[in-house]
């Protein structure tokens, strides 16, 4: 722009130059004659340089203009010249100006919603470029970002369609995989909703109206058998004494299988009626101390090798000692159990080992066995009713520890470790 303009310039007063140079030349002898004719050349230059500087003037606001967009610079506005035909441009560039400074107030009102909104929801939100490298992560992604395990899953997903995740600890998510335009290229986003807490609520709720119908119905029935049955012992000396005692033999296998259904329904009721805990301070190194001292002789006689792998010093928590030792009794059983099945399918050393360790998430308290007996389970069937590794298992023990630990409000996970052992780990606040 600036060079056309000194060019132009340069070109008029060439030209100009160029005529006075020839006017002297030509009319030294006549001086009024030159003297008129540079007067006249002196006065064409002046209003060529007029009209020339006119005409580039619009240029001169169309640079400006583009100086504006360049810096993105939407609030300045072109000063009016004075000229009509001339403000009338500047009209249309102010007017395109201000356009574009309203559309970026929205936008930028827009964008602050969405980095508030991003920020405050819940739900993870992971969104990529067009390469496919993540672009943005929102502080709830923040901390999923290495849980592989929940990204993998979700690899597989054709776009625009959902499915529920679960992970090693026991929570469960909800996974969507979708795609938008930003300026007419597809990018990919994957949003992660975690569900555990409505899920369990739900689960708790059907499972103890399901535990009130069950109890109840199978309560009576149990009564009303037990009743009958005590009934008919009565005609047992109207029979053969080889009758009576067959009779005899029969009714009681009857009631105490009678009874067995009771136990069995009064052990399910019990997770339904959990109590809130009594929180007091505890340390948690006594009551595994309890535990082992219990489990000792069961384990000896199953050649069963249980104690501590580490036990860091911690001071006393407050949590319910009684509700804390049903939890942990029936994770040492179970390690005891899984871990001699393990033994007499495919021998080798069986141990059930536990770890008291310190860590930045908090005091860790590990309960170990050599079963491995979750390699081929899937984290989904984990802690839910009726579900068990055991022949004949009914899911209680698990479903109780998880009541336990979420009543107390503490971590845990359930998974194979990388020696192959199967670990419950239980993560309480740092005394």
């Amino acid at each position: 722009m600036k060079r056309l303009r000194v060019r132009l310039f340069a070109y008029l007063a060439g030209l100009h130059l160029l005529l006075f140079a020839l006017a002297f030349t030509l009319l030294q002898r006549r001086p009024w004659l030159l003297l008129a004719l540079e007067a006249a050349l002196a006065l064409s230059f002046y209003l060529g340089w007029r009209l020339l500087r006119r005409a580039l003037e619009p240029l001169g606001y169309t640079e400006r203009l583009r100086d504006l967009l360049q810096d993105q610079d939407y609030a300045a506005r072109l000063r009016a010249s004075g000229d009509s035909e001339l403000d009338q441009l500047v009209d249309q560039f102010n007017a395109l100006l201000g356009q574009l400074h309203a559309e970026r107030l929205r936008l930028g009102e827009q964008q602050g919603f969405l980095d508030r909104l991003l920020e405050a929801t819940p739900s993870a939100v992971v969104v990529f470029d067009f390469d496919g490298r993540i672009s943005l992560l929102n502080p709830s992604a923040q901390a999923l970002r290495h849980r592989e395990d929940l990204l993998r899953q979700l690899d597989s997903l054709p776009d625009g369609a959902s499915t529920m995740l679960s992970d090693p600890d026991g929570r469960r998510y909800r996974g969507q995989r979708g795609h938008f335009y930003d300026r007419g290229f597809a990018r990919r986003f994957l949003l992660i909703e975690e569900l555990t807490e409505e899920l369990q609520s739900s689960e708790r709720a059907t499972y103890e109206k399901l535990v009130r119908v069950l109890g109840h119905e199978v309560n009576n029935t149990v009564a009303a058998t037990g009743s009958v049955l005590e009934s008919l012992l009565f005609y047992r000396r109207q029979l053969a004494e080889a009758d009576g005692e067959d009779f005899a033999t029969a009714i009681g296998a009857v009631k105490r299988r009678n009874a067995s259904l009771g136990e069995f329904i009064e052990r399910f009721t019990h997770v339904a009626k959990l109590p809130a805990p009594d929180l007091r301070p505890c340390a948690v190194q006594d009551v595994v101390e309890d535990i082992l001292y219990l489990y000792r002789e069961p384990c000896r006689r199953r050649g069963i090798r249980i104690g501590w792998r580490r036990r860091d010093a911690a001071g006393p928590l407050p949590l319910d000692r009684q509700l804390l030792e049903q939890a942990l009794q029936n994770l040492v059983k179970n390690a005891m159990e899984a871990a001699d099945a393990t033994q007499r399918e495919r021998g080798g050393r069986a141990a059930v080992e536990l770890e008291l360790v310190r860590e930045p998430a908090g005091l860790r308290l590990s309960v170990i066995d050599s079963g491995a007996r979750l390699a081929q389970v899937p984290a989904s069937q984990l802690f839910t009713p009726f579900f068990s590794t055991k022949k004949g298992g009914q899911g209680i023990g698990l479903l109780l520890v998880r009541e336990v630990l979420l009543r107390h409000g503490f971590p845990h996970r359930l998974a194979p470790n990388a020696a192959g052992e199967t670990s419950f780990d239980i993560w309480f606040p740092n005394s």
